[in-house]
């Protein structure tokens, strides 16, 4: 499994399935959910003054981020993106 370093934070893209009124379900793109994804792994987090300063997410939290800011990675046939901390915008509940 990959170990985010520092204050990065791992997510895997989430793929949202459309489906109309009556259960037809409509073509799922990446688009669709461009800046959403789950928590998979958590670096330890950052020094600010000597003083350990942990991310701000945990694992399995939906999470939104900004669309440009991350490092797209592929592992065993799946992608994964790395994000800065600082760069995720919310957590969905």
């Amino acid at each position: 499994m990959i170990r985010p370093l520092n204050d990065n934070v791992l997510v895997k893209k989430e793929i949202i399935e459309n489906k109309t009124a009556s259960g037809i379900l409509l073509s799922a793109t990446e688009k669709d959910s461009e800046n959403v994804g789950v928590v998979v792994a958590v670096g330890k987090g950052k020094l600010v003054d000597g003083k350990l300063v942990e991310c701000s997410v945990k694992v399995g939290e939906r999470v939104v981020f900004e669309k440009y800011s991350t490092t797209e990675i592929e592992y065993q046939k799946e992608k994964y993106l790395l994000i800065p901390d600082s760069k995720i915008l919310a957590v969905v509940e």
